[in-house]
């Protein structure tokens, strides 16, 4: 049996997530759900952005899909966002974000890059103090053990893809101690793995230029936690945005899939919400946790084959409801 813990979470996560599992029901004969709660709504009703039951849910399913977050902008005690919480608590210490050129909506053909962005700590890990009331400081943590997990991973997937490249994303001229780290960390780690002929390094803000001018050049990238995030953003661009951009939150033996869209306050509850972001991050899912690569390549022709079919125009006057129909008329 196959056991999925669904988390909608906040805003048109309520609304995305139902047709992510009903896709994966069609691909799953065994699939077996467990609902759990968590985020800002969760917060709000019970002190807790996400509960203990919600964890304990997770480590026993193995896998999850979590929908969306509603995060203030402002300090608010006792409150911390519940995706952070169940990245680091739950040991998801690498986050998948692939970007691919998709008919009609890309401007560019041949993209297909994946950025491996590590998930646990960096400046996430949310140490801040207030030295004097004109000077606030963060920290940034970076760890052997969190690096040398992220490029394990990368050389794990720059096999299953056989990709021809692996860029390593980094500021190492600027900050030598963190940043060196893991350049050193990763070059360790992909040096015993044979694959030093594939690897090569990239300032970040040179890196960001050259995904704008040139994203097709890159196959998998290689980075730390605020950069993969902030180019991963960037990058979303490619592949139409980030309301088409999914993603997996991946550990050891856990894995929590989650579209990277937020919970879109404007649009909850109209209908409108596109659930193919989260239906992708299912994809992911599938291929890198469950293994089903046949039932993962399945879903994306299904998704390329909806989005071959009607133009972005229609795409976006498309209902929630008339998505998943069309897409499991194409399962």
């Amino acid at each position: 049996m196959t056991r999925l813990c669904v988390i909608p979470g906040d805003g048109i996560g309520q609304e995305v997530v139902p047709v992510a599992v009903r896709v994966l029901e069609r691909l799953i004969t065994d699939l077996q759900v467990v609902e759990a709660v968590a985020g800002w709504d969760c917060f709000q009703a019970t002190g807790e952005s996400v509960p203990a039951s919600t964890l304990e849910a997770m480590r026993a399913c193995g896998a999850g899909l979590f929908g969306a977050v509603s995060s203030p902008a402002h300090a608010v005690p006792g409150y911390r966002s519940a995706i952070i919480q169940l990245r680091q608590t739950l040991g998801l210490g690498v986050n998948l974000r692939p970007v691919r050129s998709w008919p009609g909506l890309s401007v560019r053909s041949g993209i297909n890059l994946l950025i491996l962005r590590e998930n646990s700590e960096g400046l996430y890990v949310g140490v801040e103090r207030q030295v004097s009331a004109d000077l606030a400081v963060a920290e940034r943590h970076i760890s052997r053990q969190a690096s040398e997990f992220l490029a394990h991973r990368a050389v794990e997937i720059a096999r299953l893809r056989g990709a021809r490249r692996i860029t390593l994303v980094h500021k190492a001229n600027i900050l030598p101690l963190t940043c060196g780290l893991f350049r050193d960390c990763c070059r360790e780690v992909l040096h015993q793995a044979g694959l030093d002929a594939l690897v090569d390094e990239r300032l970040v803000d040179v890196a960001a230029l050259q995904l704008v001018e040139q994203p097709e050049a890159f196959d998998l990238l290689v980075t730390t936690n605020l950069f993969g995030d902030i180019l991963s953003d960037l990058a979303s661009y490619w592949s139409g945005g980030l309301g088409l951009a999914p993603s997996l939150n991946w550990g050891q033996g856990i894995a929590l899939a989650e579209p990277v869209h937020g919970s879109a306050p404007d649009i909850a509850g109209t209908g409108r919400a596109n659930p193919l972001a989260a239906v992708l991050s299912s994809a992911l899912l599938l291929r890198y946790h469950w293994r089903a690569e046949t039932e993962a390549n399945r879903l994306e022709s299904a998704v390329e084959g909806l989005l071959t079919d009607i133009s972005p125009g229609q795409l976006r006057q498309e209902t929630t409801q008339g998505i998943e129909a069309e897409l499991l008329a194409r399962l």
